[in-house]
């Protein structure tokens, strides 16, 4: 009868520290800070990138000009060396992704690239006085225009084309 004792304790105990271990667990977890919405990205300033890139490249650069306060630029980056590449990226009110590319690269794999793979649709929008292209199915929508004096200029984002096309209604392009 001994035994049965012992095995009974053994049981006991192994309850009793799974349940100490399941306590202290839950006690860590509390003590951890736990934030489950997206962080807050930072506002860049691109004034300083843009006349830069406007003295360097061998095309009128765009940058929007009276959008909302509530559109906020997150990127910036002109390479000269990569066929006057420049970028602007933006967070819409909506947390979405709105970038404006623009080189002097051949336009096939530019927009290919700009767009992450997007192929041109037969819709068109007049925007302003140009003509831009949609370009769906790649990672982002885009509006190609790609009459702009030496260069190709997109507007692609994860946001929808209501939002690409307010960006591209706001550029400016000089």
């Amino acid at each position: 009868m001994a035994g049965t004792n012992g095995k009974q304790k053994t049981v006991r105990d192994m309850i009793l520290s799974l349940a100490l271990i399941g306590l202290a667990a839950g006690f860590i977890y509390l003590l951890v800070p736990h934030d489950d919405h997206a962080p807050d990205i930072q506002r860049v300033d691109y004034r300083v990138e843009l006349l830069t890139a406007r003295r360097a490249a061998t095309y009128p650069v765009a940058a929007p000009e009276g959008l909302p306060g509530d559109w906020k630029a997150t990127s910036v980056r002109f390479r000269g060396e990569e066929g006057d590449r420049w970028h602007l990226g933006y967070q819409t009110p909506d947390g979405q992704y709105v970038q404006i590319e623009q080189s002097t690269q051949k336009p096939v794999d530019f927009i290919g690239d700009a767009s992450q793979g997007g192929t041109a649709t037969k819709a068109t929008e007049k925007i302003g006085d140009r003509t831009w292209t949609h370009y769906t199915g790649g990672r982002y929508d885009a509006l190609v225009l790609a009459d702009t004096p030496g260069s190709t200029t997109v507007v692609a984002g994860t946001a929808s084309f209501a939002q690409l096309t307010k960006m591209a209604a706001a550029l400016k392009m000089s």
